[in-house]
């Protein structure tokens, strides 16, 4: 599949300084890559956990909440990938251009501590893979995903966007893999599965993990982010290209959260189906262990590889994330390996003084819930304003649909205040 673009050609024209457009045909597979970068944070550590603790508790109960998850987060992605292509600035750079210093400054806060929580969820579980797969000690290697992230994102800096891209998009490719194996072998009851698309809660802690696993599956950084990547990959794109680029950013969206939407129903079915009334399947570990056992030890190795290419590869990204949130909103360029140092320190804090890791997970990510309207309301206010985005705002379909889904969000995390804050069972 192919789109036309203007390609300027001075040989047109016949002057050097005088320059005429023609079109061009570039392969739509050539455009994809900021999506699939984004789509990392949705099969991140805070994923896994949050989506095996719900299959091993509940069963197949809370598989609509993924499915109305990714639906929402297709909506969102595709609406911040506009914002930057359309705007040629990032969601945050908007902001920071809009808010008094004061405001800035506290918007920044907020959004530092869901890249914190975004940090947490990523080194704890780069930490439990390679505990898993080598047996090495939690804090060593957390230092050692916080490493290893640092070199993934020196290839952004020295080598251009597009090979961070391949990179990130290979590991995506071997998460997929790592945690999709499982369903070849395991005894998924497919009719329960379907039953699980009906919404339906049981009692406070199906609300936790409810809100848990929609913060790991919309999380406010990939909102953040994805406009910055699509500034970052096309720049200050000619307005005769953007109908191109928002269709392919669309093909872009839809195939890469396909994928990570299938990895996260195919963990969630998993542990359904394996895990459900096991003995110490309240841990990531404990979890690999059960695999392992019950559908051979390929699988479980499978897992582990899978879960170690997610730490690795949601880590460099939520550190480009949390960079470009910086860069907006403070308006100053910070060295990422000072932004890295920064969002890892509570990581490597939780994990040496011997917290519980599963259960640090799945509460960093429900401190991404919380986090969600805080970038997902003023996201739908940019692309609905004309100023900004001209002929391409929202049209009144998407934007009702974009407030409903808010207002969604905004209604589960008042629900999971309230029945926190009084210990309703």
């Amino acid at each position: 599949m192919y789109l036309n673009f203007m390609n300027v050609d001075p040989s047109i024209t016949g002057s050097p300084g005088v320059t005429a457009a023609r079109p061009k045909k570039v392969s739509i597979f050539f455009l994809l890559g900021p999506a699939f970068v984004a789509a990392i944070a949705y099969v991140d550590p805070g994923n896994v956990a949050a989506n095996l603790s719900a299959g091993a508790q509940y069963g197949y109960l809370l598989v609509w909440v993924l499915v109305a998850a990714n639906l929402i987060a297709v909506l969102v992605q595709y609406l911040s990938s506009k914002l930057g292509l359309v705007s040629g600035q990032s969601l945050p750079s908007l902001l920071g251009n809009r808010l008094s210093r004061r405001s800035r400054l506290a918007y920044w806060g907020q959004a530092e501590i869901v890249a914190i929580a975004t940090d947490i969820a990523e080194v704890i579980g780069g930490a439990i893979a390679l505990k898993i797969l080598f047996d090495l000690p939690l804090l060593l290697g957390g230092i050692i995903v916080g490493v290893v992230s640092l070199f993934l994102l020196s290839i952004q800096s020295t080598r251009g966007q597009r090979p961070f891209e391949t990179v990130i998009m290979t590991l995506l490719a071997i998460i997929a893999i790592g945690f999709l194996a499982g369903l070849f072998v395991g005894d998924v009851n497919w009719g329960q599965a379907a039953g699980g698309i009906v919404p339906r809660l049981e009692g406070t802690n199906s609300v936790v993990l409810a809100a848990s696993m929609l913060g790991a599956t919309v999380m406010p950084h990939a909102i953040y982010l994805h406009s910055a990547l699509s500034v970052d990959r096309h720049g200050a794109a000619p307005r005769a290209s953007i109908p191109q680029l928002l269709r392919a950013s669309r093909w872009d969206v839809v195939l890469s959260l396909v994928i990570a939407g299938s990895v996260n129903i195919a963990m969630l079915l998993l542990a359904a189906a394996s895990l459900r009334g096991q003995d110490g399947t309240d841990t990531i570990e404990g979890a690999h262990a059960v695999v392992s056992a019950n559908l051979g030890e390929v699988v479980g190795l499978f897992f582990g590889i899978g879960l170690l290419a997610s730490g690795l590869a949601s880590s460099a990204v939520g550190s480009y994330a949390g960079a470009s949130i910086m860069q907006g909103l403070l308006r100053i360029n910070v060295p990422i390996v000072w932004q890295r140092a920064v969002t890892m320190i509570p990581a490597l804090v939780i994990l040496g003084i011997g917290a519980d890791p599963t259960w640090s997970l799945v509460l960093s990510q429900v401190v991404l819930s919380l986090g969600i309207p805080f970038a997902m309301i003023p996201l739908v206010r940019l692309t609905m304003n004309r100023a900004v985005m001209g002929q391409y705002a929202n049209s009144r379909i998407i934007t009702i649909v974009a407030v409903f889904a808010s207002g969604l969000i905004i209604a589960l995390n008042v629900v999971l205040i309230v029945l926190l804050a009084f210990g309703v069972d």
